[in-house]
């Protein structure tokens, strides 16, 4: 949004300044309060004047007319769009914590994103919300046949996403000695890894497994069965928990979710109509050189979270976005913390998955 024409020096202070004290005190702002709290060197006349022009251009309005003044949507954009910097320090402070408490290298991803959003949630006092990785952009990163007897053998993969599948599976009728057949099973385990490894799953649905060799023959009728059922496993994992989501008891404390239909609807939204959630979470920033999109009351398009706002960020596999982490708080938000606090977390979670 532009002011037109826009804020002074004077006016931008004032508006930090109410902005701030709301944010601390959930109650409406006088000049007076602004006088004792600020150092702002004008006079309780100068700072009203401000707010007056403050308020008659949009950005805070008087919910009472007795009342002090409260911020708008537009105020809160203005606010995060050029009075706030991300806040350094809190983000460092997480990065910590999820190095020292999370273990990726033994955990699998899901239990990651869970830890992931315990701390964050955690942390900005607000729910945290991420999703599992998108199926279609999942890698294999390895693969393995074993013997489990004279007529099973069983398939093991394991994903980029550190997700293990295994699947028990007949032997093709075979008169070859039980140790020429482990035998062979493990050249065909290390010719398969060397063949899908890195591939995506959207890749394996159209692979000519033909051209693998036609000295596995035996073994392709038995493979194209045995992957598609994997595909498909892989495919339906993660649908139950699309989205993780903590920190919901704390957040609801606030005084803004005090009317019990408004904490209903929240509710419903999160946990019967995630689909309708997860496009504004995987939404990319509209401004140039922002790592996360801020979604402020109004801007939400969904009635539950209008009176909310929504920080949210992909996290990627290289270059490509195969997730994301958002935070869902009263408009009533600490920005500056809860922007770094996203962006700290996407970080972290894309270091993993790279």
């Amino acid at each position: 949004m532009s002011i037109k024409p826009p804020l002074n020096n004077r006016q931008q202070q004032v508006l930090w300044a109410t902005i701030r004290h709301y944010i601390a005190t959930a109650e409406p702002v006088g000049s007076g309060a602004l006088v004792k709290e600020f150092n702002l060197s004008v006079s309780s006349a100068t700072i009203r004047n401000a707010m007056g022009h403050l308020e008659k251009v949009g950005l805070l309005f008087q919910p009472h007319t007795s009342a002090g003044r409260v911020p708008s949507d537009s105020g809160y954009r203005i606010y995060v769009d050029q009075l706030i910097q991300p806040s350094p320090g809190i983000a460092l402070q997480l990065e910590q914590l999820l190095s020292d408490r999370l273990n990726w290298d033994k955990w699998s991803f899901e239990a990651v994103l869970k830890g992931a959003a315990q701390l964050l949630s955690t942390l900005s006092g607000y729910i945290a919300i991420v999703t599992m990785p998108m199926t279609h952009t999942t890698q294999l990163k390895h693969l393995q046949l074993m013997q489990i007897d004279s007529t099973h053998i069983m398939l093991v993969v394991v994903t980029d996403t550190y997700e293990t599948q295994s699947i028990l599976m007949e032997l093709p009728p075979s008169e070859a000695d039980p140790e020429v057949v482990d035998r062979e099973l493990k050249i065909l385990s290390n010719f398969l890894s060397e063949q899908l490894r890195d591939r995506s799953l959207s890749e394996l649905q159209t692979l000519d497994w033909g051209e693998l060799g036609r000295e596995f023959d035996r073994y392709s009728s038995m493979l194209t069965s045995v992957l598609a059922d994997l595909l498909h496993r892989l495919a339906q994992s993660s649908l139950p928990s699309q989205l993780m989501i903590s920190g919901v008891s704390e957040v609801l404390r606030q005084p803004e979710f005090s009317e019990l239909n408004q904490v209903q609807m929240i509710l419903q939204l999160l946990e019967e109509e995630q689909d309708q959630l997860v496009p504004l979470i995987f939404d990319q920033p509209d401004s140039d050189g922002r790592r996360v999109s801020i979604r402020i009351g109004s801007e939400n398009p969904l009635e539950p979270i209008r009176a909310c706002s929504l920080i949210s960020s992909t996290y990627n596999r290289g270059i490509v976005p195969v997730g994301s982490i958002g935070v869902l708080g009263p408009t009533r938000m600490l920005y500056e913390d809860t922007i770094a606090l996203v962006e700290a977390t996407a970080d972290y979670l894309s270091e993993i998955l790279s």
